[in-house]
């Protein structure tokens, strides 16, 4: 994907992305606990509300409780998964940006998203699956 559709396709997702998911008040997993997650993982974004892209796919990474983004942009990625499968995600790219949350279950999950683009305010949900 080009520099130019990850801006255009950040209004949408502002991701998600990846993958969002937001854990509240719960304690961050040992590496060993988080590692049931690990590996890489397709995350379809999809616009519930608001003039974003309909939907996109974004590969993300999961590696000892984190959440990366396996992409090749530059964009400001940073997201983390308890043992549990909570997860929460923030994704920048200079003014767009959006955050989601949800859960992953072993080969499987899904949330929602919301975010702020060029058009203005987006939300919507996401799902996941394991590559």
């Amino acid at each position: 994907m080009t520099p130019s559709r990850v801006k255009q396709s950040f209004k949408t997702a502002g991701l998600l992305v990846a993958a969002g998911i937001g854990v509240g008040g719960c304690l961050w997993p040992r590496p060993a606990d988080a590692a049931t997650h690990d590996g890489r993982w397709s995350v379809l974004v999809i616009t519930d509300k608001g003039d974003c892209d309909r939907a996109y796919r974004y590969e993300v990474a999961v590696s000892d409780g984190k959440v990366r983004y396996a992409g090749p942009e530059n964009v400001d990625f940073s997201g983390a998964i308890a043992a549990s499968g909570a997860v929460q995600v923030k994704i920048r790219l200079g003014e767009q940006g959006a955050q989601g949350t949800g859960k992953l279950s072993a080969g499987s999950g899904g949330g929602t998203w919301h975010g702020t683009g060029k058009s203005g305010s987006c939300a919507g949900r996401w799902e996941a699956e394991r590559r």
